[in-house]
């Protein structure tokens, strides 16, 4: 027991650079909410619905993180701050990172559409600080979600979702990133790998500007001309 809980706190401190020993991790609502979770699910799945609820709402109490007691939830789950919400028939894989604010919600349940309301999300999936990942859809192995993303259709499998409504950055399979992304987004390169278009434009607005400025001396020109006009003329008739 005491080397998967190692495992499990070094998996985090890999993906936190702040703590400095694991105790530190241990000291994260996260972890607090991840623990309690186990508990509460395991009265969850012996019927013993009152007694998870009330473990549920005794994590939601010291914690901030809302995690209900059917949730299934793999390896390795990091909420890091909290203040995040997962429903009922959500399921999350092994080494999934979640950032703050985040809600794993479900689909109206009187539209008669029982069973399955929450989402999926495969290994490895990040999602950054304030998405909403809404219905039954799939976080495809090793998506991104940005911050602040709404997601309500499925995430192709290492694909980087951002927006409102999110749209995938349409990333090609050969140039995933494979290391670990905070957030889920990425900071160095910019999410639209293809940026031809936007090198087109800016080079038409260069053509643009500097064909104004071209037009501009034309003008200035001519506008000196018309004015030397008149002063010869004088000149001559004197």
């Amino acid at each position: 027991m005491f080397g998967r809980l190692a495992a499990y706190l070094d998996s985090i401190r890999a993906r936190d650079p702040a703590p400095r020993s694991r105790a530190e991790i241990m000291l994260y609502p996260g972890v607090w909410a991840l623990g309690m979770h186990r508990l509460a699910h395991w009265l969850f799945n012996g019927g013993m619905f009152f007694f998870a609820r009330f473990v549920n709402h005794t994590a939601r109490f010291l914690t901030g993180i809302d995690i209900h007691p059917g949730a299934k939830i793999g390896r390795n789950f990091f909420i890091d701050h909290g203040f995040t919400v997962i429903g009922e028939t959500a399921e999350i894989g092994d080494n999934v990172t979640i950032y703050q604010c985040v809600t794993l919600g479900g689909t109206n349940p009187t539209n008669g559409e029982g069973g399955k309301r929450h989402p999926t999300l495969r290994d490895n999936v990040i999602i950054g600080s304030g998405a909403q990942i809404i219905g039954p859809i799939v976080v495809g192995a090793r998506a991104r979600v940005g911050a602040n993303a709404v997601v309500t259709d499925d995430v192709p499998e290492g694909a980087t979702m951002i927006g409102l409504k999110a749209r995938s950055t349409l990333v090609p399979a050969e140039t995933w990133l494979r290391e670990f992304i905070p957030y889920g987004t990425p900071c160095d390169d910019p999410c639209e790998p293809d940026m031809t278009r936007i090198d087109e434009l800016e080079g038409r607005m260069r053509a643009l500007q500097d064909e104004i400025e071209m037009l501009r001396a034309e003008r200035e020109r001519a506008e000196a001309a018309s004015d030397d006009k008149p002063a010869r003329k004088s000149g001559s008739a004197t």
